[in-house]
């Protein structure tokens, strides 16, 4: 049985900046994913993902955004690639909204985050929103929040470029290996796969929506999956005013609508389309049998609902469309934290839709836990523990 100092099972966002970080401090890690990483089945694909630094789910995460932009800039240039760009990111609210991003609160909450942190930003209402981004139909009553260093990551890139750095530096990676069960003991973790039996001092479970059964019903319920839709769609007219240099990232929270939406300039030129998503937390499914294909008439609804009401010079042409998962915290919430059962193993869930951004900070962290037994970030907030009820003695 061959024997690791640490073995992380999930090589997405979170997995693949923890092997990264481990092999960089010459610690001898496996990594292993079912699949072949970067790939479509989890929650790591689809193009771009929203980078911000004050960050509206609780000011908690902001010391991870500040960390994880300083290491996407240190990536790119160890690796030459181009992971992160700034194109400055629009939050837009009302005391009219409907719809909410995750938690309530989440734009008052934005900018006090960005006053305690010194974030550069400005404040908006309707008419300079309209003068300066003529693409968006806004409400007289909505206004908005602009952050200068937000923009977009990309996550394929994102992480590619961390397991490079980590085989470049002694990781040891499995892609196409599935995992069938992991055992804790006094002395050791074993991990048992559909292609051998591995040991290490320490396991990391970075495994997204594949989180759940590998944990029990007990902790595994702290947790539910969700398919969310992802939408590129062409543009009626000219290009310029969607490209990156004038349309920034945004989060809209809608009046009138049930959930929000949020997008993206158009990052590859004219033919590239300009992404348009929002969110959905009716139904859970799971890996297995999550409906991968986006139908005609989920195109058709989200142009309708979604997209003309609020953005101009977009067709309703479809040029792609995308599903992928969230897993997800009642609280929206993460979850980094060592198993009630076992101090060997560290469960890593930055979840419920806004973890990517944070991914190369946490990966930093959770190396430094497994070596030092401390990060220089506080993730006290991200307990298991607060989603367990104590039984009555």
């Amino acid at each position: 049985m061959k024997r690791f100092a640490t073995i992380v099972l999930g090589l997405g966002a979170v997995g693949s900046a923890a092997v990264h970080h481990l092999a960089r401090r010459r610690h001898r890690v496996l990594g292993i994913d079912q699949h072949a990483p970067p790939h479509a089945f989890g929650s790591t694909h689809g193009e771009t993902r929203v980078t911000r630094l004050a960050i509206g789910e609780g000011e908690q995460y902001t010391p991870l955004a500040l960390r994880s932009h300083k290491l996407w800039r240190k990536l790119e240039r160890a690796t030459g690639a181009r992971l992160l760009t700034s194109t400055g990111g629009l939050i837009i609210s009302s005391s009219a909204r409907t719809s909410h991003c995750h938690v309530d609160g989440f734009f008052a909450n934005t900018l006090a985050a960005a006053q305690k942190y010194g974030i550069a930003h400005e404040l908006l209402e309707a008419s300079e929103i309209r003068r300066r981004f003529p693409q968006f139909k806004f409400a007289d009553d909505e206004h908005g929040y602009l952050e200068r260093e937000a923009g977009f990551l990309r996550p394929e890139e994102c992480v590619r470029a961390q397991l490079t750095l980590a085989e470049r530096n002694g990781a040891e990676i499995h892609r196409g290996e599935r995992v069938l069960a992991f055992e804790a003991s006094d002395r050791e973790v074993t991990v048992t796969t559909d292609r051998g039996r591995y040991a290490a001092d320490t396991l990391i479970l970075a495994a997204g929506p594949w989180l759940p059964p590998m944990l029990g019903e007990r902790l595994g319920g702290c947790f539910k999956i969700y398919r969310q839709t992802l939408f590129w769609f062409d543009l009626d007219g000219p290009v310029e005013a969607f490209l990156p240099e004038n349309s920034p990232v945004f989060i809209w929270e809608l009046q009138g609508r049930k959930e929000g939406i949020y997008g993206f300039p158009a990052i590859d030129g004219p033919r590239g389309g300009v992404k348009i998503a929002s969110e959905s937390f009716e139904s859970t499914t799971t890996p297995e049998t999550v409906a991968r294909s986006v139908t005609d008439e989920e195109k058709r609804a989200m142009f309708d609902e979604y997209v003309a009401p609020y953005v101009s010079g977009v067709s309703r042409r479809c040029i792609k469309a995308l599903s992928c998962l969230y897993t997800v915290t009642s609280d929206f919430g993460f979850v980094i934290d060592r198993h009630p059962d076992s101090e060997r193993v560290i469960i890593a869930s930055p979840c419920s839709g806004h973890g990517f951004k944070h991914s190369p900070a946490i990966g930093e962290a959770l190396s430094e836990i497994v070596i030092q037994g401390w990060s220089r970030i506080d993730l006290g907030a991200f307990g298991l523990k607060r989603f367990l009820t104590v039984p009555a003695s």
